[in-house]
């Protein structure tokens, strides 16, 4: 048996979305899994996401951590397996790499019990992340509103407006979502949370049938700025963009700037110097898997 996994990257939060709005990406890593006799062989393929050597390739791959615990909950048995992994989503630039593996293993594990990826799927990948915004994108594909009620994980997918062109100023730079979230204070001020709620809601408007109003629907005061001090390049270059009116925000847990364009370019001269600009398409359809 041998089938190949194609797992999009995500952008979470688009600004006010904090853990709860994810956008899934035309830039995909590909698992191809083979079941063998016995053992356990990963071989890891860059393919532009750099950092392979920080990649182990045994039981603690986190392709592989997801797939073990999902033929746990499968209650399934493979006897060998041969994974390849090749990696174009970058590492630690907030489009959702983690996110992508951990989706690549759960429905690695899904195929192998021949069973079509449900809630449940959705719920072993989110577990490992602590929230699903990225999982429910990577999963489903479109734009997904997440969220969790009494321990288990949600996603709901929607269609985005077919103007909607996101354009990613992806930096050198690496930032652990660990230590951005460790900027976030333990309280808000009850102003700077209606007014983000009421931009969470907008945002839902803005992608599926309105992108006129994406500029007003990507405004944060939630969690972006308190974590500027990490990324002070993308704050500064999401401030520039905002101020010529492009909807842009920081991917997830930075440092790539997301914009939500019409056009599929930026503004000539704003300062994207030392960043990797590029247009990516909205995935509309998540994960795939296929034979070999």
């Amino acid at each position: 048996m041998s089938f190949r996994v194609s797992v999009p990257a995500s952008s979470a939060n688009l600004g006010p979305g904090f853990d709860a709005l994810g956008l899934a990406l035309g830039l995909h890593d590909v698992v191809e899994v083979l079941v063998t006799h016995t053992g356990l062989k990963v071989e890891v393929i860059d393919a532009g996401a750099g950092g392979v050597s920080d990649v182990p390739t045994d039981e603690t791959h986190l392709v592989v951590r997801a797939l073990r615990r999902a033929c746990e909950f499968l209650d399934i048995r493979p006897p060998g397996l041969h994974l390849r992994c090749y990696n174009k989503i970058p590492h630690a630039r907030g489009l959702g790499s983690s996110a992508a593996a951990v989706v690549s293993g759960v429905a690695a594990g899904y195929a192998l019990a021949e069973r079509p990826l449900d809630a449940d799927a959705l719920q072993l990948a989110a577990e490992f992340e602590g929230h699903a915004d990225n999982a429910a994108a990577s999963m489903l594909g479109g734009f997904v509103v997440a969220w969790s009620e009494g321990g288990r994980f949600f996603g709901e997918r929607l269609e985005v407006h077919a103007g909607i062109r996101p354009v990613l100023a992806v930096p050198g730079q690496r930032s652990s979502t660990a230590a951005t979230r460790g900027l976030l204070p333990a309280h808000v001020p009850h102003v700077d949370a209606a007014f983000t709620a009421g931009r969470a809601a907008l945002s839902v408007l803005a992608m599926t049938s309105r992108p006129d109003l994406l500029l007003a629907a990507t405004e944060d005061k939630l969690h972006q700025d308190y974590r500027a001090s990490a990324y002070p390049e993308s704050a500064r270059l999401v401030r520039e963009l905002r101020a010529q009116g492009v909807a842009a925000a920081i991917s997830g847990a930075g440092p790539t700037v997301l914009a939500l364009t019409t056009g599929g370019i930026l503004p000539p001269g704003v300062g994207v110097v030392g960043f990797d600009v590029t247009e990516l398409p909205v995935d509309p359809a998540g994960v795939r898997v296929a034979a070999l």
